[in-house]
């Protein structure tokens, strides 16, 4: 879990170091106008000034000097609340670290602040450009309501996304199974989630999220069937088990490997049973590694492994 943990971590940090010097540099140029502008408010914004006295004769002239001023201001308001968004997000990311839950719900709160700010950001704007924004909101209301009717599919995702998120089912870095597709958690989205196995993406909606099998929550268990010949004495066998097994040391196995006793009868060979507990994303290497170690195991006391044989039965022809 705390390795899941500080990967998560380490690639979020990549992202930021490849992304923050440009988002640093704009972040900075934008606020170093909006204080200026605030320095120079007397010269920029009354009726007077040199932007609002049409001062060429060129009517195109003066409108752009007029437009200035409201640029300006759509800055300082971009300004302001980009700078609040990202030190309030910065502080979030920051704390709320400490486990994978909380590294789900700072996601899917950054994907609700961003949404949220955007929708501001260009309700303000259009504020200031002396679009009615009153109006637009209750045609956007009108507007959302008939959009949302046709959209349920969407909101389902959404509120399933929500309640995935805080019901605790399963979180970024939880090894999960979702139909027949056995992933990682790499990221729970307001309308989807993504799994990632053998570097395929699979991306699932959703409300279309049923009966998950999360493989992570409890340590798994890896199992191997090792099969000796029927003319082994399994009395002999068992004894080398109990001597030797406590011998095979296995890296990622939490305690010991256990012998389990007779799996099977089969046509060739006894099954024999061993299990050990692991976490879920070693399970495979783990079979592996117990397969190869109980092989040698026996290969060095002289237990036989069988082979599929073949006996024919050849009719006697009569005299």
């Amino acid at each position: 879990m705390k390795e899941n943990i500080k990967k998560h971590t380490e690639e979020i940090g990549k992202k930021v170091k490849s992304m923050g010097p440009i988002k640093i540099i704009i972040l900075s140029i934008m606020l170093i106008g909006t204080i200026c502008s605030y320095v120079l408010h007397d010269y920029i914004f009354p009726a007077e000034s040199i932007f609002n006295r049409g001062i060429s004769d060129s009517e195109f002239v003066n409108g752009v000097l007029a437009l200035v001023p409201k640029i300006i201001q759509a800055i300082r308001v971009i300004s302001i609340v980009l700078l609040i968004t990202t030190v309030v997000l910065a502080i979030l990311n920051r704390v709320f670290r400490k486990n994978q839950r909380q590294i789900t719900v700072i996601r899917l709160i950054n994907s609700i602040v961003k949404c949220v700010v955007a929708i501001i950001l260009v309700i303000a704007v259009l504020a200031i450009w002396g679009i009615n924004t009153t109006a637009l909101i209750t045609g956007a209301g009108v507007v959302t309501l008939i959009v949302g009717l046709g959209m349920q599919s969407l909101i389902s995702d959404v509120v399933a996304g929500l309640f995935i998120v805080f019901e605790n089912e399963f979180n970024v870095g939880d090894i999960i199974t979702i139909g027949d597709f056995r992933g990682t958690v790499v990221s729970i989205g307001i309308r989807t989630t993504k799994l990632e196995a053998l570097g395929n993406i699979k991306i699932v909606n959703n409300s279309d999220i049923r009966g998950v099998l999360n493989q992570t929550i409890k340590p798994s268990t890896a199992k191997s069937l090792i099969d000796i010949e029927y003319g082994e004495s399994l009395q002999r066998v068992e004894e080398v088990i109990q001597s030797k097994l406590p011998d095979v040391k296995i890296e990622g196995v939490l305690g010991e490997i256990s012998y389990d006793g007779v799996a099977t009868l089969g046509a060739s060979g006894v099954t024999l049973q061993f299990t050990a507990q692991c976490n879920e994303g070693d399970i495979f290497a783990i079979q592996r590694e117990m397969n190869k170690q109980l092989k040698l195991m026996f290969d060095e006391n002289g237990v036989g492994i069988p082979f599929n044989q073949l006996v024919v039965h050849l009719e006697k022809e009569e005299e």
